[in-house]
């Protein structure tokens, strides 16, 4: 499944696109995922969508999702919040919920305060982070997301609709009875967690589990008849069963979509991912083939001299390191050791590609100014202390060629210190630069 680079904007940028047309749609949600503090703009499968941030100058603001929306569209719109939202409560490991909308010329927040909430804040201005998101390609993938959207939003809050909704992530997936039964059958074998305690205790009463989810689970709920089986919301023994085989289905519904839909969750894409793909047509296939087996390639010229630059997800170049020139210093054990310089030779970094491990690291104690024919500049120094201070302050650093996804690095962590304010320890470089010019 595709899990694309999908760029996030914030700050001004995200007003001027707002006023840029007439025509709004903006859905209310309430969420359970860290949203963001201030509004940011998500591009999305070729789509534009605002997530409305919980602040607004100095006051509280409702959450929501704007999108464009031209006269006689609105189903349209809201059907497109629906799709996005089910992707990213999946992906962020949470719920995101449309409770409500406005439409109108222009992007009115839907402030229905009885409905709309977040239940967690993202941390920090810019801390928002769908990248590499999946794109669900697919009507039965959508379908399964939608319902597990419904039954994430209802765990808290009403357990017969949340096990419903639950069910229906399967049950939706097959067109007769008796493959999905036997999918049943199969999985509940292989549960774990939470749920385990419970499938022990049917299974040492002589339950069929399978069974028993259909008849006193899924037809208990959904329908009602004077002497049938029905889930009786009066009888605390029926709401405690109910309780306790929710958590039966909503693993196995989970597992339905991680393993027969292959839709990923952000930590299997974190874990999955391999970062050095986008660099891959780079270089011959025999190389990469070697790289990835630990061996010594035989042609590394696809990298050397590649002119990149280097930026701070989600703001893009550093001012100065527009363009970098690759080196490539040292090749061991499928990890390629570059350097990159500027156009001056007064600024280096050091980065470790590693093809086995597909992972790209920083290496923050080797990079720096250094002298030659040109002799660093303030430039140079801000430029390098921004690097520096805000990857040590756990930003993302990427690399990007003309045209080509931006590959990023893993996040530093600091051992045995405690990483400086980086606004306050940049402005301290910058004034040392200064101070010592001037001896």
């Amino acid at each position: 499944m595709q899990t694309p680079y999908i760029p996030h904007v914030f700050g001004e940028p995200v007003e001027q696109k707002l006023r840029s047309r007439t025509g709004w749609l903006t859905a209310g949600i309430a969420s359970s995922i860290p949203w963001p503090k201030h509004d940011v703009w998500v591009k999305y499968d070729n789509d534009d969508f605002f997530l409305r941030g919980l602040q607004r100058g100095d006051q509280a603001s409702p959450p929501g999702i704007t999108v464009a929306c031209d006269r006689g569209q609105v189903d349209e719109a809201i059907a497109k919040v629906y799709r996005f939202t089910s992707v990213l409560g999946w992906f962020k490991g949470g719920y995101v919920d449309v409770v409500g909308y406005i439409s109108g010329s222009h992007p009115i927040l839907y402030g229905d305060q009885r409905k709309v909430f977040s239940t967690t804040e993202s941390f920090g201005e810019k801390s928002f982070n769908c990248n590499h998101m999946p794109l669900v390609e697919t009507d039965n993938a959508r379908k399964a997301l939608a319902f597990w959207r419904e039954g994430q939003r209802l765990r808290d809050v009403h357990h017969s609709y949340a096990f419903l909704s639950f069910y229906k992530v399967i049950e939706s997936q097959f067109s007769t009875a008796a493959p999905k039964v036997a999918w049943f059958e199969k999985n509940i074998e292989r549960l774990s967690g939470r749920c385990t305690a419970r499938i022990s205790e049917l299974r040492t009463s002589g339950t069929n589990i399978s069974r028993h989810l259909f008849e006193s689970g899924r037809c208990a709920i959904a329908h009602a008849s004077l002497n049938g089986e029905i889930v009786d919301p009066d009888i605390p023994s029926d709401r405690r069963r109910l309780a306790s085989d929710l958590d039966i289905i909503e693993e196995l519904a989970h597992r339905f979509i991680s393993n027969e839909l292959q839709i990923p969750t952000e930590m299997v894409v974190y874990k999955s991912r391999d970062r050095l793909a986008p660099w891959n047509h780079l270089l011959p296939l025999a190389c990469l083939d070697k790289l990835r087996k630990r061996d010594m390639p035989d042609d590394m010229s696809g990298l050397e001299g590649l002119i990149v630059s280097v930026g701070l997800w989600p703001d893009g170049p550093i001012p100065g390191m527009e363009r970098m020139t690759i080196r490539v210093d040292s090749i061991e054990n499928g990890i390629v050791k570059i350097l990159l310089f500027n156009q001056k030779m007064t600024l280096f970094l050091v980065f470790f590609l590693d093809y086995c491990n597909s992972r790209v690291h920083t290496n923050l104690e080797d990079g720096g100014l250094c002298r030659g024919e040109n002799e660093p500049d303030e430039l140079d120094v801000l430029a390098h202390a921004t690097f520096f201070y805000r990857v040590l302050g756990n930003r993302i650093a990427e690399l990007t060629c003309d045209g080509i996804e931006p590959i990023d690095c893993e996040i530093v962590i600091p051992v045995n210190i405690i990483p400086p304010n980086p606004e306050t320890a940049i402005a301290e470089a910058v004034n040392r630069f200064r101070l010592q010019s001037r001896e």
